[in-house]
């Protein structure tokens, strides 16, 4: 099991399997307010609560509830643009090693610019195919071949003041794949969030349960409306924190274009 793994609970369950879930957490929630408070009303010999309190307790936890879920929401939405602004910069930056790489001396010239090409190809692949765990082997080998040929350049022409140049953009190349590492695998909700949000949720939900059945009101199908809109919106969050399911993916139009402007490698 991998580290980031060990804190990120929810990934257990795939994205249908946690909308479900929250549907049927939600509804038995609010459901078992419900019934305690008609089991309080037959068993209690005192008065019957006001509403209107109970009312402002249920406002005040369904507000807290909602800045939970803002809070999480835009914890993920964060993470998501941090992952977007990544591949743009790593782009970038393997853009320019790529050019500044046409300045060095042959053969390294073109043994370096055919490992950029190989990288970006590698890059792309691991997240289209789903062969992450590989395409991150890959591309440390490729870390380590490009560096043994900028030290090479460097040992040939210890005079060459672009060698300098090519060796600080290959250092972002190698910086970028390890910040992109971060923020895909390690950069996600903790569990302990999760875990405080659902139980927030179960609360509050057993609280508008418990105010309907003071309120002497039937089971509304508005509860319906409620737990699936909720729902998608808990199911919106966790999608925004999976960088490798769901419907919401990075796009990776950076890294096509680059590769698209890069000369074929020479066989």
């Amino acid at each position: 099991m991998h580290v980031y793994e060990l804190y990120e609970l929810i990934d257990y369950l795939p994205l249908w399997g946690l909308y479900v879930a929250t549907v049927a957490i939600v509804l038995l929630s609010y459901e078992i307010g419900f019934r305690l408070e008609r089991y309080r009303r037959r068993r209690s010999k005192q008065e019957q609560e006001n509403e209107p309190p109970v009312g402002a307790m249920v406002g005040a936890t369904l507000g807290l509830l909602g800045f939970m879920l803002a809070f999480t929401f835009g914890t993920a939405a964060s993470h998501f643009d941090t992952r977007k602004n990544l591949v743009l910069d790593e782009a970038n930056a393997i853009g320019t090693a790529y050019l500044r790489a046409e300045l060095l001396p042959e053969p390294h010239r073109t043994e370096i610019r055919n490992l950029l090409c190989e990288y970006v190809n590698v890059r792309l692949e691991g997240v289209q195919q789903g062969k992450l765990e590989q395409a991150i082997h890959r591309s440390e080998e490729l870390h380590r071949l490009l560096w043994s040929k900028a030290v090479a350049v460097v040992e040939k022409h210890p005079g060459l003041f672009v060698a300098g140049l090519f060796i600080g953009s290959l250092n972002e190349v190698i910086d970028f794949h390890a910040k992109r590492i971060e923020a895909s695998l390690r950069r996600r909700i903790p569990g302990i969030i999760w875990a405080a949000l659902y139980f927030i949720t179960i609360l509050a939900m057993a609280a508008m349960g418990y105010l309907a059945g003071l309120a002497g009101t039937r089971r509304s199908p508005v509860i319906l409306v409620v737990v699936l809109t909720f729902s998608a919106v808990m199911w919106l969050i966790a999608d925004l924190d999976r960088p490798r399911e769901g419907l919401l993916k990075v796009s990776q139009q950076a890294m096509s274009d680059l590769r698209n402007t890069m000369i074929a490698p020479v066989p």
